[in-house]
C-alpha cells in the first residue's frame, strides 16, 4: 500500500485539531455478553482482526515536497501494533461516563489515528466498545466500514464489487492536456462561480443570526456523552401522519428537544431559530469507497421557537425541501466544498482559525449515520444498542448525531461537560419530544 494525499478537506480536520478540540468521531456499541469474560475476548479478537484490516494500519505524515509543501499523506505505518490501539478497561456501571472521559482525549498524531476501548459491564450481561477515529481518516460511512472490519463477518446481499479501472499514467495525462484545455477551463469558472455562491449564502446566513448562548461553550477540553433510544415504529407513526421523511422528524424532534431543554434550564426559547448543520454524504452508492471525507452539507435554522410540534416539524421540513431543491453544492451548508479551493499551506496555517469560524457558521451539528439493517456481531455476541458521536466544533457546546439499527432509533448526544453539566436533562426531552409528537397525531 503506497502513499495517499490527504484531500483538502481531510487536510482541513487535520489542521483544525487542538488539545481541547480533538477531531475525532466515534461510535459506542453496546454488546450482550455470553460470560463475564465475553469483553476481554473480544478485545483479542479487535486486536487480532485489526492486523488484517488495510485503512486500520495508515497513519498520517506530514508532506513538504514541493508540489504538496504543508500537506499531509496517509502511508502504512511500518511499526504498526494493533495493541497500541486496543485498550482493554475495567468493568464500568456506566458505558457513557466512560465514553465521554475517553472522547475527550485526542488520538496520537504519530501513529494510525484510531483507538478501540473495551468496557467490560459491572452487570456481567454486557459490554461496551468505544471506536474512535480521527475525522481526517474516515467519514461516518468509511469509519463503520473499518469497524466493520473487525467485527464478525456477514454475509451482505448485493451486486458483485465493481471493478476499479486502474488510474492512467503521467504521461498518457500530459499528452491529453491540449485537448482538455477548454474543458479545465470551464470546470475552474464553474469552481469559482459555485465558490462566490457558497460565500455570499454563508454570508447571508450570518447576518443577523442570534447566538444561542447554551450552545455556545468556551473551550474547557472536556467532553460528557449520552443515548437515547427510540422505536422506529413510533418515527414512521409520526412520519404518516404529519408528512416528511424520516429524517425530517429526527431533526424536528432536535428542534423540539432544545426548546425543552433552554425552557427546564431558564434560558428561555422565545425568539430562537440556531442554525444546525446537517452533513450529506458526496459518496455514489455502489462505488468504490474512497479513504477520507466525501462530505458537503445543508445548513437549516432550527424552529425552536415555534411552540407546535406539528409546526416545528413543518418549518423542518420545508427547510430541507429547500435544501434538496438546491442540491448539496450550493447553498451556506457547502461550505466544505470550499477546502478545495485553499493550497496545502494554507490549511496548515489556517486551520485553527477556521475551527474557530464555525461557530459563525452554524450552532450545532445534526448529523446521521446509516447502519445496515442486519444484526452485527462481536466474537458471537450481538450488538443491541450503537451510540455514534460526533466531534465537536471549537466554541460549540453540543453535537448530535443519530443511527438507525434493526428497529431502533440511537441518539448519541457528545457535549461540553462544564457548558453542560446538564446533558442527561436534554436526552430526556428527546424523549419527550417524541412522546409530544405522537400525541399531537393523535389530536
Amino acid at each position: 500500500m503506497t502513499s495517499d494525499p490527504l484531500a483538502p478537506l481531510d487536510l482541513a480536520f487535520w489542521n483544525m485539531e487542538s488539545d481541547r478540540h480533538p477531531m475525532h468521531l466515534g461510535a459506542l456499541g453496546v454488546f450482550a455478553a455470553h460470560s463475564p469474560t465475553a469483553g476481554a475476548h473480544a478485545a483479542d479478537l479487535l486486536a487480532a482482526r485489526a492486523a488484517a484490516v488495510p485503512g486500520l494500519r495508515m497513519r498520517i505524515r506530514d508532506v513538504w515536497q514541493p508540489l504538496a509543501f504543508g500537506g499531509a499523506a496517509r502511508e502504512p505505518d511500518p511499526d504498526f501494533d494493533p495493541l497500541d490501539h486496543v485498550r482493554l478497561h475495567a468493568p464500568a456501571d456506566d458505558f457513557h461516563a466512560v465514553a465521554g472521559r475517553l472522547m475527550q482525549r485526542p488520538l496520537e498524531r504519530g501513529r494510525p489515528p484510531w483507538e478501540a476501548h473495551v468496557l467490560p459491564g459491572e452487570d456481567g450481561v454486557s459490554f461496551a466498545v468505544l471506536f474512535k477515529f480521527h475525522h481526517a481518516l474516515a467519514d461516518g460511512l468509511r469509519a463503520l466500514k473499518l469497524a466493520a472490519g473487525v467485527l464478525d463477518p456477514v454475509d451482505l446481499p448485493g451486486r458483485a464489487p465493481r471493478a476499479i479501472e486502474p488510474p492512467r499514467g503521467r504521461l498518457s495525462d500530459v499528452r491529453r492536456l491540449p485537448a482538455r484545455v477548454p474543458e479545465l477551463v470551464r470546470a475552474a469558472l464553474s469552481d469559482a462561480g459555485r465558490a462566490l455562491d457558497i460565500g455570499a449564502s454563508l454570508a447571508r446566513s450570518t447576518f443577523g443570526a442570534r447566538p444561542c448562548a447554551a450552545l455556545t461553550s468556551t473551550p474547557s477540553g472536556t467532553r460528557r456523552t449520552a443515548g437515547v433510544v427510540l422505536d422506529i415504529d413510533d418515527v414512521h407513526r409520526v412520519r404518516k401522519s404529519a408528512g416528511g421523511t424520516v429524517n425530517d422528524v429526527l431533526i424536528a424532534v432536535v428542534a423540539g428537544a432544545l426548546r425543552r431543554w433552554l425552557d427546564e434550564r431558564g434560558d428561555g426559547s422565545e425568539g430562537v431559530t440556531p442554525r444546525a448543520l446537517i452533513p450529506v454524504s458526496r459518496r455514489r452508492p455502489g462505488t468504490a469507497q474512497s479513504q477520507g471525507n466525501r462530505l458537503s452539507g445543508y445548513l437549516i435554522r432550527l424552529p425552536v421557537h415555534e411552540s407546535d410540534p406539528l409546526g416545528r416539524l413543518g418549518a423542518v421540513r420545508t427547510a430541507m425541501v429547500r435544501n434538496k431543491d438546491a442540491g448539496p453544492n450550493r447553498g451556506a451548508g457547502a461550505v466544505a466544498l470550499l477546502a478545495d479551493h485553499v493550497p496545502a499551506l494554507g490549511h496548515r496555517l489556517g486551520g485553527p482559525l477556521v475551527g474557530q469560524a464555525a461557530r459563525l457558521w452554524f450552532d450545532i451539528l445534526v448529523t446521521s449515520v446509516p447502519l445496515p439493517g442486519i444484526g452485527l456481531r462481536l466474537g458471537g455476541h450481538e450488538l443491541a444498542e450503537v451510540y455514534p458521536l460526533a466531534p465537536l466544533a471549537p466554541g460549540q457546546a453540543l453535537a448530535v448525531a443519530i443511527s438507525t439499527y434493526r428497529g431502533r432509533v440511537h441518539y448519541g448526544l457528545v457535549a461540553d461537560a462544564r457548558a453542560v453539566p446538564d446533558l442527561d436533562r436534554f436526552a430526556h426531552a428527546v424523549s419527550a419530544e417524541v412522546r409530544a409528537l405522537l400525541a399531537a397525531c393523535e389530536y
